[in-house]
């Protein structure tokens, strides 16, 4: 008994916090090297040190190499998506300088609700 109870608080509070977390989508598109982002579209440089305001953003330094896997477009079209070592997460487009281009053309696709979870090892951090 103590069992189900437990479950049914459990999906209860995954249901409130997604519904939460549905609040903080950056973009309901993003541009691609492919359909499932998977391709590195270009590796830039950072032109300024950077810190973002949650665990979703990628922090560097100038002059650290970070390679773009998206663009988020349409409503915000000033974040990319990419990683530096196994970090990953969203950046300014105007804090880093196009060093090389790998993908010349870009697909825009839906972003997904996963694609603004914070992850932190191997679970997702709801904030």
């Amino acid at each position: 008994m103590l069992r189900i109870f437990n479950q049914r608080i459990l999906l209860l509070v995954i249901s409130f916090l997604t519904s939460l977390q549905s609040t903080k989508v950056l973009s309901e598109w993003k541009k691609c090297g492919d359909q499932e982002c998977e391709t590195a579209m270009s590796r830039v440089q950072a032109t300024t040190d950077y810190l973002g305001p949650d665990c979703r953003y990628l922090n560097f330094k100038t002059g650290e190499e970070i390679m773009v896997y998206s663009k988020l477009s349409r409503k915000n079209e000033n974040l990319w998506t990419g990683s530096k070592g196994k970090d990953f997460g969203y950046f300014p487009k105007n804090a880093v300088k196009v060093e090389e281009v790998f993908v010349a053309e870009e697909v825009e696709v839906l972003t997904k609700e996963t694609d603004f979870l914070c992850l932190h090892g191997d679970k997702y951090n709801f904030e």
